[in-house]
C-alpha cells in the first residue's frame, strides 16, 4: 500500500476535508497534534485506531501540497 492510500476525501465525511481512510481523525488534526509539540508515540496512544504509518502518510500528504 502506497502511504497516501491513507488519505481519503468524502464530501459527506469531515466536512469533505482529508482524512485517515477508515477513521474520522483529518490530517489537520494530526499535523495540528504534530505543530503543538505532541510526539507521534502520543497520538498513537490517544489514538490506539491509527498506525505510524497514518502520521507518515498525513505529513507526506502535507509535503506534496
Amino acid at each position: 500500500m502506497n502511504e497516501l492510500d491513507r488519505i481519503t476525501t468524502d464530501p459527506n465525511v469531515c466536512g469533505g476535508r482529508t482524512y485517515i481512510r477508515g477513521t474520522r481523525v483529518r490530517v489537520t488534526d494530526i499535523l495540528e497534534m504534530l505543530a503543538n509539540g505532541a510526539a507521534a508515540e502520543q497520538i498513537l496512544v490517544d489514538y490506539p485506531y491509527l498506525e505510524r504509518e497514518d502520521i507518515t502518510a498525513a505529513l507526506r500528504y502535507a509535503a506534496a501540497w
